[in-house]
């Protein structure tokens, strides 16, 4: 079983969830710098265009992490791990979300499944 974890988390709170994932031996993470909004719609600016107020919408910076685990029993490790270190208890602390994947390959060694998301 393959588990792909995606957390989209605040910027500030990056170097957090590394040390974190780290010190519970997570090593394989890939990062995206993405922007984004969730339900309170992000930043509101409000502008008057020929006397009617507009509102834009403004996109947050936050950062997308993904992770591959082996279990249920690592997923729940990794979500509790990444949970803790990127609570800061406001709006916009971000979403976890855990997805099993099919297969995976090792490109080099053309390793799959379980094999291809181990240390070397």
């Amino acid at each position: 079983m393959i588990i792909k974890i995606e957390a989209i988390i605040r910027e500030e709170k990056l170097e957090d969830v590394l040390d974190a994932l780290a010190e519970l031996d997570v090593h394989g993470v890939t990062l995206y710098q993405v922007m984004g909004c969730g339900t309170q719609r992000g930043l509101k600016e409000y502008s008057f265009v020929r006397g009617h107020q507009m509102v834009e919408i403004q996109m947050l910076p936050k950062i997308k992490l993904e992770v591959l685990v082996s279990s249920e029993e690592w997923e729940q490790k990794t979500i509790d791990t990444i949970q803790k270190a990127a609570y800061t208890g406001n709006i916009g602390d971000g979403k976890i979300f855990s997805y099993d994947v099919r297969d995976a390959m090792r490109i080099r060694t053309r390793e799959t499944g379980y094999d291809a998301i181990q240390p070397e």
